[in-house]
């Protein structure tokens, strides 16, 4: 995909970016600093809207007009599109602009330039989002984002876990998530059932789904009755070793590069839209459980990465199976 970035070193003159002390700003996860005054949040805006003349200078004038300064923007044009996107990040004092009214002036942008997204989000007032993650029976990457979750990394609440595979009561995971109050279901499967209106009932309230290594195909009739996102993850060896022991039939062969990939899901198999991707080099000095072990390790990073970015809204969909990135 080629892009045309808009961006230039003069942005900032441009935008107009606070000369004020940054000894005033609050950014996600800092302390609060009580000799500063005021208190200003940060907030993340998107948008996606048919290319005209003038977005930029509005977006800015949104931001500036009530008192907010932007630390950053990007900007992308397709070449072969008349389309724009942006992410800025601003801060701004939530008195002088309270939440609500911050809705609405945005809002008045999306109907101005009758564009088909614009998404703000303030992270330090917003509820944070709520998931559901299902897997099977690997436990590394749910373990992984377990773990994230418990040590604040991950902007996220998990609202349960469902899995087709059986841990028992006194299982590391169980354990896991009796301490910290998270739900598990166990849900069999089979090939004719895939219980997909149980786990429809339970992740109603979720604002996304992940899947980490669910080792079963959501359907498109689970996708559209969902009717929200869904983020996978899967080791790079696909689609040149399937089946069974992957890691070994490309250990076997003398495999050089690895990697993972996260991306929505469609209902084409492992072909939704890509959000992240890692690779690491393996070599002869690899033994079959370090090679299984770099792996996995990738999967974790990948996935988490993938959940952050989509929580910072650094992901936009670009055509039918393609994503923008910021």
């Amino acid at each position: 995909m080629s892009l045309v970035q808009r961006a230039s070193p003069s942005l900032p003159k441009l935008f107009g970016f606070a000369k004020r002390s940054f000894k005033s700003l609050r950014f996600p996860g800092e302390p609060l600093d009580p000799s500063s005054s005021p208190i200003l949040s940060y907030g993340i805006h998107v948008f996606h809207a048919p290319d005209a003349v003038g977005i930029v200078a509005k977006l800015s004038d949104c931001i500036a007009s009530k008192g907010g300064n932007i630390l950053g923007a990007s900007v992308f044009v397709p070449e072969t599109k008349h389309v724009f996107y942006s992410r800025s990040e601003f801060i701004f004092d939530p008195i002088k602009w309270p939440r609500s009214e911050m809705d609405e002036d945005f809002h008045k942008l999306l109907t101005t330039y009758s564009a088909m997204r614009s998404v703000v989000r303030v992270p330090d007032h917003d509820p944070k989002y709520k998931i559901c993650v299902l897997a099977s029976k690997q436990d590394h990457c749910l373990v992984d984002l377990l773990h994230q979750w418990q040590e604040g990394r991950l902007p996220v609440d998990i609202t349960c876990v469902i899995s087709n595979h059986d841990r028992g009561p006194n299982t590391h995971v169980s354990r896991f998530l009796e301490r910290h109050g998270i739900p598990y279901h166990y849900l069999q499967t089979t090939n004719a059932d895939k219980r997909e209106g149980e786990i429809l009932e339970l992740v109603q309230n979720t604002d996304f789904l992940v899947l980490a290594r669910y080792m079963q195909i959501l359907s498109g009739d689970f996708l559209k009755s969902y009717g929200k996102d869904v983020i996978n993850i899967h080791h790079g060896l696909l689609p040149s070793f399937k089946g069974g022991n992957p890691s070994k039939q490309a250990f076997d062969a003398g495999v050089k590069l690895i990697g993972a990939t996260s991306h929505f899901v469609t209902q084409e198999l492992d072909a939704g839209p890509i959000i992240e991707q890692m690779v690491a080099r393996v070599s002869h000095r690899d033994n079959l459980q370090s090679f299984v072990q770099k792996s996995e390790n990738l999967e974790k990073q990948c996935l988490t990465k993938a959940i952050k970015s989509y929580c910072e809204l650094r992901v936009l969909p670009y055509e039918d199976n393609k994503t923008v990135v910021f």
